[in-house]
């Protein structure tokens, strides 16, 4: 059963299984904790793991204003000293990655099992530089006549499916998050990372996974073959298993 507490100025849902050394899971975004639920059970046999609706999803609530990564990473250190925890091992997918990586560059992690790791911002297309351009010039030009009703439908037709499902903050958040790159502090990461990648993730793609074990000093690439960005999820089992094989030494 999740509680509920405070935490950043935000009521959070989190739950807590198991003895031994701290594991947290974060999952993407627009999930929720229950996406890691196989994970949490799995490993719960072995570690103290801290399953957790990040704010703005599941049963936590909204942040009071629009958050940015740093605003999630601080969010963590503060989840960690309210609940004891050291030197965790931290399990993220997609959004939650964004957040763990800044967090192990900052302060002392253990281990991390990044999969589809989302945070390498790709170089713009020139098409996809005058789809910007056109979208920020109507937007400009919809605030200044105060054409409230045309730019709520020139916002809600543009962008990803993440962000037109987006309200409130979370909108604005969703917008800081997307812009943060993690590329020039991959070199900071000084835990054990594994990655776990779906050969056909067209929303992270296999390029970024590829760069960050290249980046990072002491990573390595695990690639489930002909999965998408939820290979985890899709393949719980195998999952599991290259975990295990992973954290072998820390299971008590």
């Amino acid at each position: 059963m999740s509680e509920r507490k405070e935490i950043h100025g935000v009521k959070t849902a989190c739950r807590a299984s198991g003895e031994g050394k701290p594991v947290i899971l974060l999952h993407g975004w627009g999930q929720n904790m229950q996406m890691m639920s196989a994970i949490e059970e799995h490993l719960s046999s072995f570690f103290r793991v801290y399953n957790l609706d990040f704010p703005g999803f599941g049963e936590s609530d909204d942040p009071k204003t629009p958050w940015g990564v740093p605003d999630y990473e601080m969010f963590l250190r503060d989840f960690c000293t309210l609940h004891g925890i050291e030197n965790p091992i931290l399990i993220g997918h997609s959004f939650g990655c964004r957040v763990a990586i800044r967090y192990a560059v900052d302060y002392p992690v253990h281990k991390m099992c990044l999969t589809g790791a989302a945070g390498i911002r790709p170089k713009a297309r020139p098409s996809q530089k005058l789809r910007t351009m056109v979208y920020k010039t109507g937007k400009r030009y919809l605030q200044l006549t105060h054409q409230e009703e045309r730019l709520k439908e020139l916002q809600n037709r543009s962008g990803s499916e993440d962000y037109r499902n987006a309200r409130g903050v979370m909108r604005e958040s969703f917008v800081r998050i997307v812009n943060d790159d993690v590329s020039p502090i991959l070199k900071d990461v000084r835990c054990p990372v594994l990655l776990v990648w779906g050969e056909n993730d067209s929303a992270v793609p296999l390029w970024m996974g590829k760069q960050m074990e290249k980046e990072m000093p002491d990573a390595g690439l695990a690639v489930f073959e002909g999965e998408d960005h939820f290979a985890y999820w899709h393949q719980p089992v195998r999952f599991n298993n290259v975990l295990d094989i992973f954290l072998k030494e820390d299971m008590t």
